[in-house]
């Protein structure tokens, strides 16, 4: 029976195990540096999300960077400082915020999306209906008629891929909305997302994998790799050594560190993302929404609510910095006045660190000169979105099988 180890328990490393452990023919151990429930899978804002076919590297990101850098509750901000991949990485992110680059890319992506949101049907009906998965859409909110008008045109993009999408003005958002106040000019609702408890998800994971045979080896850090020619033979860490056929690293942020022990260069800057999460809303929204002139997301699972959003780029780091939070409450205020919420206490509030790549795509795929090395992760904000299909894919690549899709857009060391 073949080894498999996969490093990193996040939502790529948990659903390759998902895909692997079916053929039964794989004796496969989960290695992660935490306990499975600090990662960034873990507090994100649950989104399944086909509508974001465009990449985070996109006109306008850059100069929205730049327009915000000053501001410490700003939603977007890459903090400048001497380290030669953080400055490789954002030269990368320059040149592709174009809209040629973009044209290019959206297809790509927006196949992984739909694959994905077909699986996770799948995997739901498979491992029970556990993670409060609903199939009711996503609202892009617009607070100024502007920020509506420019939704209209992606929506318009969004039709051109065979995404449904349905068109709201205020009074038709409001009848939507019934237990809340809106203060929102108009919104697009993308039909075919949908949105989960991606805590529960995660969790939900683990015992079903454990309960399949699955083994997790957690709290451990990798400290390198034993080569042998073109293979990998060991990965070794400071809970001891662990043999391999096949090595899949799916780490986060932490990816480009553990690529780089394998001799592998990879471009990945962690954007840090904020939430926090109301467990007793009396009269809460019934539509998960990104408030795109708000710069931040909501979802609801009945009487619980989660505030989130940001893109800070300022290292690996878990400091929470408190004016984050606050851009993001006063824009979920100002879109909804009516909801019933306080600040959030500062010691509650969750900080996650998203692993970007220069362009926005993942990196899915062989690596370096190893037969047997494997890499899935970088999905920037599209984990959750992503990773059923991330998952699929790297076990039809373990076992020598054509992928659903074509994915050569995400090539490992596409910017070597």
């Amino acid at each position: 029976m073949e080894k498999i180890i996969i490093v990193g328990g996040g939502v790529n490393g948990l659903c390759a195990a998902y895909y692997l452990q079916k053929r039964n023919n794989f004796d496969i151990t989960v290695i992660d540096r935490g306990d499975i429930s600090d990662n960034c899978s873990f507090g994100n804002m649950g989104f399944l999300s086909p509508s974001h076919f465009v990449p985070l590297a996109s006109p306008g990101v850059i100069s929205e960077g730049l327009k915000y850098m000053l501001s410490s509750t700003s939603p977007f901000y890459i903090k400048p400082r001497l380290n030669l991949l953080f400055l490789q990485w954002a030269l990368k992110f320059y040149q592709n915020s174009n809209q040629k680059t973009v044209e290019k890319n959206a297809p790509h992506l927006s196949e992984l999306l739909n694959l994905s949101r077909r699986l996770m049907n799948e995997i739901r009906d498979d491992i029970g209906d556990v993670f409060d998965m609903e199939e009711i859409g996503c609202m892009m909110m617009c607070h100024s008629q502007k920020a509506f008008e420019d939704e209209l045109k992606v929506a318009d993009s969004a039709k051109k891929l065979k995404l449904a999408v349905e068109i709201f003005n205020r009074e038709e958002l409001q009848k939507k909305e019934p237990n809340v106040e809106l203060d929102i000019y108009g919104a697009v609702l993308f039909k075919d997302d949908a949105h989960i408890h991606p805590g529960k998800f995660m969790l939900a994971m683990k015992n079903y994998l454990e309960q399949n045979g699955v083994r997790f080896q957690l709290n451990t850090n990798v400290s390198g790799f034993t080569k042998n020619h073109k293979k990998i033979s060991e990965v070794v860490t400071d809970k001891g050594t662990f043999d391999a056929d096949e090595i899949i690293l799916s780490g986060g942020t932490w990816l480009s560190e553990l690529a780089k022990k394998a001799g592998v260069t990879l471009l990945i800057e962690g954007g840090k993302g904020y939430s926090y999460t109301y467990n007793h809303v009396e009269k809460n929204i019934r539509y998960p929404a990104i408030l795109v002139d708000g710069r931040c997301a909501v979802t609801p699972w009945e009487k619980t609510l989660r505030i989130g959003g940001t893109m800070e780029f300022s290292g690996n780091n878990n400091k929470v910095l408190t004016k984050r939070m606050e851009g993001i409450y006063n824009s979920v205020k100002r879109f909804y006045p009516g909801l019933k919420i306080d600040f959030p206490p500062k010691d509650k509030i969750w900080t996650g660190l998203r692993p970007v790549s220069p362009d926005g795509l993942p990196y899915i795929g062989k690596a370096g000169n190893f037969e047997n090395l494997l890499i899935s992760g970088g999905n920037a904000m599209l984990g959750i979105s992503e990773g059923a299909a991330a998952g699929q894919i790297i076990s039809d690549l373990v076992e020598k099988r054509s992928t659903p899709i074509d994915i050569s857009a995400f090539k490992v060391e596409r910017f070597n």
